[in-house]
């Protein structure tokens, strides 16, 4: 007859949710109808809303395919819900690099021993798990949360590189980002495409340097191989452009 907490939109305040309360509060006899509200803003993409009915619609599976899971969570939890998003590929960009150092400073590298004569250097999570705690019961305000789980990550660096002990502190950004639905882990889309992007610039440009040569053929046999691979190559006015997507999807986009 009461519930706990009662989400959507920011669209939907007026008139569903105000309907909402007066039918179920006429229906139940009991008031409130929610003991608390919240609201999230909405996903635009430039100046429109997010909507299937505009069309604009991108999906979660191409984004994880493409960025990664950890990076789609970042974008979204970098701006409090009561917030509106832009969506911009720039930025997931930039989130897929930030879950990478995340991640590395979540995870043991292999080889790296810490010095148990330098154990007491250890790093003291409490600090960063109190400023986490606090952020969160400020009406989930997870851009603050986050910014101490990124501090703790990069002292955790910073006390590994001097032979500090640094489990616990790992420990803790495990369990904080936890709360997060982070994972921490680094295979997937992004890492792969952090590895290879090098690889594709000198490939793209060495196709590029074919065309003006007018080697059409040797330059249609790279563009091919990559798209096997799952890049996509686009020539436009400005220049050649390139986007890494799931090869299956490629494929079947492809396939007549």
């Amino acid at each position: 007859e009461t519930l706990d907490i009662h989400g959507g939109g920011q669209d939907l305040v007026f008139p569903h949710h105000e309907n909402e309360i007066a039918q179920s509060e006429a229906f139940t006899g009991k008031t409130p109808f929610a003991k608390y509200w919240l609201h999230n803003g909405l996903l635009r993409v430039g100046e429109d809303k997010m909507s299937k009915s505009v069309g604009n619609l991108i999906t979660i599976r191409d984004v994880v395919a493409r960025f990664g899971v950890d990076a789609f969570r970042l974008f979204v939890l970098t701006s409090h819900y009561r917030n509106p998003l832009t969506w911009s590929e720039e930025t997931l960009a930039s989130f897929g690099r930030a879950a990478l150092r995340l991640s590395r400073a979540a995870t043991s590298p292999e080889g790296v021993v810490t010095d148990p004569f330098r154990a007491d250097t250890g790093l003291d999570p409490e600090p960063y798990r109190e400023r986490f705690l606090v952020a969160m019961d400020d009406d989930f305000n997870t851009p603050q949360a986050l910014a101490a789980l990124f501090d703790l990550g990069r002292d955790i660096n910073r006390s590994r590189e001097g032979g500090g002990d640094v489990e616990r502190a790992r420990a803790t950004l495990r369990e904080l980002g936890g709360l997060l639905g982070l994972s921490f882990r680094r295979e997937g889309s992004f890492a792969d495409r952090h590895a290879v992007e090098p690889f594709i610039e000198l490939l793209v440009e060495t196709r590029s340097r074919l065309r003006a040569a007018r080697q059409f053929t040797l330059a249609d046999e790279v563009r091919d191989k990559l798209t096997k691979l799952g890049v996509v190559i686009e020539d436009t006015v400005a220049g050649t452009t390139w986007e890494l997507r799931d090869p299956e999807a490629v494929a079947s986009e492809v396939t007549p």
